[in-house]
């Protein structure tokens, strides 16, 4: 049977889906935030307008990534080196965070927002500007991508893997917040969560770079 993604390819995505998912990030730390700040359906309701952003995000790179396929096979190539060591900068960004001193508060962290204002609509704001996603549309999806296979039924698979993963992860941060938000804050818990997904993204990068 011939599988829309390579299966090799595809669990590759999933191993690197898997840190990116977990790893505090405008999204979760959104989660957090509000699932702190306005309670558990508040904090839902934002996981399901962070995620209709990244439906936005997927459509997007079905239009441009297709035509970028087609037309400029070497130039996806490399992109997928780009993404690449992008994810391995990731890694050694997450090493040199895990032995870093303490230090102020992220200013990328996203404030609650007004208990006035639509959780959902907050949720898809954050994720549809979030730097993170930009950068996985345009660094870390394409190398996943296989030129000998038709595009979009890769691209629904990556969404359904993608947007699976994010739910489960920035449920857990939302309705979890509290207690998480208290452990990220102490030293050695911190140290020791950077070493594991540093450790991981290095991993994922030296399979990205193989896989090409």
């Amino acid at each position: 049977m011939d599988w829309p993604v390579d299966p090799h390819r595809y669990l590759a995505f999933l191993g690197v889906m898997i840190v990116m998912a977990l790893t505090p990030g405008p999204a979760n730390l959104f989660a957090v935030a509000t699932g702190l700040s306005r309670g558990r359906r508040a904090a839902l309701a934002g996981v399901v307008g962070m995620n209709a952003a990244t439906l936005v995000w997927f459509g997007a790179a079905a239009l441009g990534l297709g035509a970028l396929v087609l037309a400029f096979p070497e130039a996806f190539r490399v992109i997928a080196i780009g993404g690449a060591l992008y994810v391995a900068w990731l890694g050694i960004k997450a090493f040199r965070g895990a032995f870093a001193t303490a230090a102020d508060p992220d200013p990328a962290v996203p404030a609650p927002p007004p208990a006035q204002r639509s959780a959902l609509v907050d949720g898809f704001m954050v994720q549809i500007a979030n730097p993170k996603a930009v950068l996985f549309f345009t660094a870390v999806l394409p190398p996943f991508i296989d030129v000998s296979r038709p595009v979009a039924p890769q691209l629904a698979l990556f969404a359904l893997a993608t947007i699976g993963m994010d739910v489960l992860s920035m449920s857990g941060y939302g309705l979890g917040g509290a207690a998480l938000a208290r452990r990220m804050t102490r030293p050695e818990f911190k140290r020791g969560f950077g070493i594991v997904v540093g450790s991981m993204l290095l991993l994922a990068s030296v399979l990205i770079v193989t896989r090409l």
